[in-house]
């Protein structure tokens, strides 16, 4: 009897003490998410709420100003047949091809310089940096002046040394790789990642490649790339979607090299001077929603960007597993 009893109580005690963990346990999930409402809801608000509400909007049409009614395809039918996407598409691509492995380039080929530096490098650093300072508008009218055909600096400089140089933005031809070009200029934000990256490799592994017989180009194979090759995917993964997104310098070069300043709201009548060499898939989004007042179509063009991005991103990161 005593010891039914006992194996009563312990069995009590034991129920009790399972309740008073699973009371505990669920204290400190509510806890946590206490601390995670505010991230949980902004998430909600600013990132879920206007994803679902593109997707949406992209099978109706409206204008801010009339309820939005449903058209089911219409809207992905004609983005199908869309000249200016297809051209705008190939713009867009074509950045993300040349821009995006342009500046990791000369951003490592920075970083490697500066890194061996001893005296003097915190100046050269901050020299390399200063242009990713400057606003991406007044980065651009600086760039446009300077490579002004007629009257710019640089044609100038040629032409003292008997190069006849080319139209830059106003050309068909160069205008995207002006662009190029003011990227490169603008490098220093992702120097600096990739110079932190490079100091942060550990000086044995050099020394016993070193020893090993290895020269300066086996050294970076083997020693530098395996270690930066995180940071290089992360520069590859953010640069492909800033490009994919790429419009505040399209946008300016086109208006000021073409001599016309922006309409009313701020939209240019001439986005994409010259001939459309610079219009980016941004930026027709842009026009289709704000001059056209289209915001049903241009949902179905931001939903379109937004896979894309995705996709892309996905494909990154499952190369890089692969790679490693």
């Amino acid at each position: 009897m005593v010891a039914v009893t006992a194996k009563r109580a312990g069995r009590a005690t034991s129920a009790a003490g399972a309740a008073t963990l699973r009371q505990r346990r669920r204290r400190d999930r509510l806890t946590v998410l206490s601390f995670m409402a505010p991230v949980l809801l902004g998430l909600l608000v600013f990132l879920v709420y206007p994803l679902v509400a593109s997707v949406y909007f992209s099978f109706t049409t409206f204008d801010l100003v009339n309820a939005p009614r449903w058209v089911g395809l219409r809207n992905w039918e004609h983005l199908l047949q869309d000249p200016n996407v297809r051209k705008a598409a190939a713009n867009t691509l074509w950045l993300v091809v040349v821009l995006v492995p342009a500046r990791m380039l000369g951003a490592l080929a920075t970083g490697l310089l500066l890194a061996r530096f001893k005296r003097g490098a915190g100046v050269y650093r901050t020299l390399f940096y200063l242009p990713a300072l400057a606003p991406p508008v007044a980065a651009t009218l600086a760039f446009v002046f300077l490579f002004k055909p007629g009257t710019g600096p640089v044609n100038t400089l040629l032409a003292d040394l008997g190069i006849q140089g080319p139209l830059w933005f106003n050309s068909p031809e160069w205008a995207k790789p002006s662009l190029v070009l003011l990227g490169l200029w603008g490098i220093g934000d992702l120097m600096i990642i990739f110079l932190a990256a490079l100091l942060d490799v550990p000086k044995e592994q050099y020394e016993a490649a070193s020893l090993d017989g290895a020269n300066a180009v086996h050294q970076f194979r083997y020693v530098t790339l395996p270690n930066i090759a995180p940071v290089l995917l992360f520069a590859a993964v953010t640069g492909v979607i800033q490009t994919l997104q790429y419009f505040t310098q399209a946008a300016v070069a086109a208006s000021v090299a073409s001599g016309q300043a922006t309409t009313g709201g701020g939209i240019s009548s001439t986005f994409g001077y010259p001939e459309g060499s610079t219009f980016t898939y941004p930026l027709w989004l842009y026009v289709v929603g704000f001059r056209y007042g289209a915001l049903g179509y241009a949902n179905t063009l931001a939903v379109v960007l937004f896979v894309v991005a995705a996709a892309v991103t996905v494909v990154m990161l499952r190369r890089f597993r692969s790679f490693l």
